[in-house]
């Protein structure tokens, strides 16, 4: 999943980047919010952390731009106000929760959870695939009731393939849903993730081809 972090304090957009990465979301931060709004029309997100405080264009009249130019991604707003005046403003901005600085970080991580799920709600709770299964509140995959030891990037991986079935996703559709914005890797890169996430698979017992190649086009999960 991927979330856009509109917040100017360098140190608390790092440290949320760190800890967001950990739990296998790609992170793309923008630090005013022009840039923000220039973020939004160039890529696709699930989600955007929003701080209320922000130069060239506050967090308030963000959220407003947006739900007029109707883009209905789920919004976060972060702040340091903590007035029932400052939630309802936010709020009727267009804001879809609202959470007080300083956070604790596993409450806003449980709301980040709940927004996405409630963007989508034919979201299940456990991916499944076969024998395959991937329960994203614990980050654990399992086939075959073994557990697999995957890295986060393999992991972004076959959640991004599960949750699109069997629609095939190419390299630059990976690419666009699991690197940053910044720091987007070269097509190959790719190929040596899934490589290695194939082999993980395989030793636990599942099918070669359980992510199947569509030549020419890309890969997606083969139907048993």
């Amino acid at each position: 999943m991927r979330i856009l972090l509109i917040e100017d304090d360098d140190r608390i957009a790092d440290a949320l980047k760190e800890a967001l990465t950990d739990q296998h979301y790609s992170v793309d931060i923008a630090a005013d919010g022009e840039a923000g709004w220039e973020f939004i029309q160039l890529c696709t997100f699930d989600l955007i952390l929003l701080d209320v405080m922000l130069p060239k264009l506050d967090g308030i009249n963000l959220c407003r731009k947006l739900r007029r130019n109707n883009i209905n991604i789920p919004v976060l707003m972060l702040t340091a106000k903590d007035s029932s005046t400052d939630k309802v403003i936010g709020l009727d901005a267009g804001a879809d929760d609202y959470v007080v600085k300083p956070f604790d970080l596993p409450e806003l991580s449980a709301r980040i959870r709940a927004l996405l799920r409630r963007g989508n709600p034919t979201l299940p709770p456990v991916l499944e695939w076969e024998k395959l299964r991937l329960d994203p509140s614990k980050c654990q995959v399992n086939y075959a009731e073994k557990l697999l030891h995957l890295t986060p990037k393999e992991y972004a991986l076959l959640e991004l393939f599960l949750r699109n079935g069997s629609r095939v996703l190419s390299r630059s559709d990976i690419i666009d849903h699991l690197w940053t914005f910044e720091d987007p890797p070269a097509e190959e890169t790719v190929k040596v993730h899934l490589k290695d996430l194939r082999k993980k698979l395989k030793t636990a017992g599942a099918p070669a081809d359980l992510i199947e190649t569509v030549y020419g086009l890309g890969y997606r999960m083969k139907q048993i």
